[in-house]
């Protein structure tokens, strides 16, 4: 499903997404995420080594305080499953907000703070 235009002025956006694989910045499908990855409004686009919330721990959430984020949409992957506050608290007491949702409402959540001009990063499960 499409989500937003080809791309929005000096910010990553969320393209497409499906079950399996997102598309940032309009890359081709040769090029989409099949695994899971970190999405800062600006910046590069990384790989993110985790694919169940199971995996998680509060290491990965404390990385992303380098991206001086104002506010973290959590991907959890097709349904929405919650991580234990334990592991988001370095980013709470930094005053960086966190939600969690399924993937796919992470990603158009995460085009709609972008696009107003948010400090958001999109921590997504794929796969």
């Amino acid at each position: 499903m499409k989500l937003q235009p080809d791309r929005l002025d000096g910010v990553n956006a969320i393209f497409s997404t499906a079950t399996d694989a997102v598309s940032v910045n309009n890359q081709s499908a040769l090029e989409q995420w099949r695994s899971s990855v970190i999405v800062p409004w600006r910046g590069a686009v990384v790989a993110w080594p985790h694919s169940r919330v199971e995996d998680l721990r509060r290491e990965d959430f404390d990385a992303l305080l380098a991206l001086k984020p104002e506010l973290v949409i959590f991907g959890s992957g097709r349904t929405l499953r919650f991580v234990h506050p334990a592991i988001t608290r370095g980013l709470l007491e930094a005053g960086v907000g966190v939600e969690c949702m399924d993937t796919a409402a992470a990603c158009r959540t995460y085009n709609v703070l972008v696009s107003e001009g948010r400090q958001a990063v999109a921590a997504l499960l794929i796969g």
